[in-house]
């Protein structure tokens, strides 16, 4: 291949702003090496930090992680446990790192108890950092792509109510304001670990021209190389939004 298709093809790689991760298979890490799924927890926390670095060293803009989903109340008691006192261990250990490295702290989900440590945790992160320009890290907890979405509607429905907008206004553009994400761009790529094919009530209206990338490993052993492995592969998709390919033939 020449250097003029080489160029050519650098200048059609598609833009890479925002990376959206389901971290899954922390349970399974820990099976196959006969520890408890809370060992897996924990060292998952450890990819966490990997990650963050791996993001800011590749000059990600945004990343987005599904920590704790909605749906996941209903796992034993003593695993919800450790998974909650993992979250709030990272904030409180790991808040002034990424404060140092310019790093935005955000959460995304249903509201928590007002009266929650965790949630007390959650606004110091976010009132900390709320002016840094680096990394923007959002953290999904307690959330659900569908509560998201009626808890939109719901908000807008409300301001229809009070003759604060007329129904026929409500836009996409709207709309999307009034998701958690409202000031976020769409992730760009979607990676899912553990090997699994399906994005589990994950960001449904926000990954609708996303490029899903799923990889046979567990979370624990999300390497800096699988992080560049899924880039590699999002670079080589032709990103079309329902239009014709951009990408010029070999």
């Amino acid at each position: 291949m020449n250097d003029q298709s080489d160029n050519l093809r650098q200048e059609l790689r598609p833009e890479l702003r925002h990376v959206a991760i389901i971290m899954d298979g922390n349970g399974r890490w820990a099976a196959k090496r006969g520890l408890p799924r809370t060992a897996g927890h924990k060292k998952g926390v450890d990819t966490v930090k990997a990650t963050v670095k791996n993001a800011i060293d590749l000059s990600i803009p945004y990343l987005t992680l599904f920590s704790f989903s909605s749906e996941n109340w209903s796992r034993p008691k003593p695993e919800v446990d450790e998974l909650m006192r993992l979250m709030k261990l990272f904030i409180e250990r790991e808040e002034n790192t990424l404060h140092k490295a310019n790093v935005r702290i955000r959460m995304i989900g249903a509201p928590l108890e007002e009266t929650s440590e965790l949630y007390q945790l959650v606004k110091k992160a976010e009132l900390k950092t709320k002016e840094n320009t680096g990394l923007q890290l959002t953290v999904a907890f307690n959330y659900g792509g569908r509560d998201e979405i009626i808890r939109a509607t719901k908000e807008l429905a409300e301001q229809v109510t009070k003759g604060l907008i007329k129904s026929e206004e409500i836009t996409e553009d709207l709309f999307n304001q009034s998701l958690d994400t409202g000031d976020l761009p769409d992730p760009d790529l979607l990676i899912r670990t553990s090997g699994e094919y399906r994005i589990s009530n994950f960001l449904l209206w926000q990954l609708a021209y996303a490029e899903f990338v799923f990889l046979d490993c567990n979370w624990p052993d999300f390497t800096k190389e699988k992080f560049e492995e899924a880039i590699d592969i999002f670079h080589n998709r032709d990103r079309r939004y329902g239009g014709v390919c951009a990408r010029a033939a070999p």
